[in-house]
């Protein structure tokens, strides 16, 4: 069988903005299937940026899921993905969903698992996928000597990523909110 390989996402805090992004390559085996995927998404009418990789029906499913979780938890997320971490555990069906997602609003950042694990970074910086290693280094050298936005080190930082890793590209997408202060 062939593994279906996909993805960098990274999400950056930084001077009062965050944000998240990813590149569009998917990977099926030693193929490049598609170069411009959309991993990104806004929800909440744009108060909720998330990012997934992994299978892309399990990707788009664990999504679904998160979006009901925060109809049920309007205005908190971290207590919606706390909520979806938990189903997912536990769930027989969930259980068997290979992705993972950062999720971000103007007051957290969070990495969900589907060990159940809800993670949030303490220095605002988080990356998943087969770059994601890559564009966490990259970010944090980026915040620390450079005088760029948070939209800005994402982009550049999946760039760098995409010159390592085979499974990402420089097809990238980011999106940004304010913080709260």
């Amino acid at each position: 069988m062939m593994e279906l390989k996909a993805t960098t996402i990274l999400s950056v805090r930084h001077n009062g903005r965050v944000a998240l992004g990813g590149d569009g390559q998917v990977t099926l085996g030693n193929s490049i299937m598609k170069a411009d995927a959309t991993k990104i998404r806004t929800l909440l009418g744009g108060k909720v940026l998330t990012g997934f990789a992994g299978g892309s029906a399990d990707a788009f499913a664990l999504l679904e899921r998160f979006e009901a979780k925060l109809k049920d938890f309007p205005g908190n997320v971290p207590r919606a993905a706390t909520e979806l971490a938990k189903d997912w555990r536990t769930d027989r069906a969930l259980r068997r969903l290979d992705a993972m997602m950062v999720v971000a609003d103007a007051g957290s950042t969070l990495l969900v698992t589907g060990i159940g694990d809800v993670i949030q970074p303490t220095d605002g910086v988080v990356g998943i996928g087969s770059g994601g290693a890559y564009a966490v280094a990259a970010a944090r050298a980026l915040v620390v000597h450079a005088e760029l936005s948070a939209g800005e080190i994402v982009r550049e930082a999946l760039k760098i990523a995409g010159g390592i890793d085979i499974y990402t590209n420089e097809n990238i997408q980011v999106e940004e909110l304010e913080c709260q202060t």
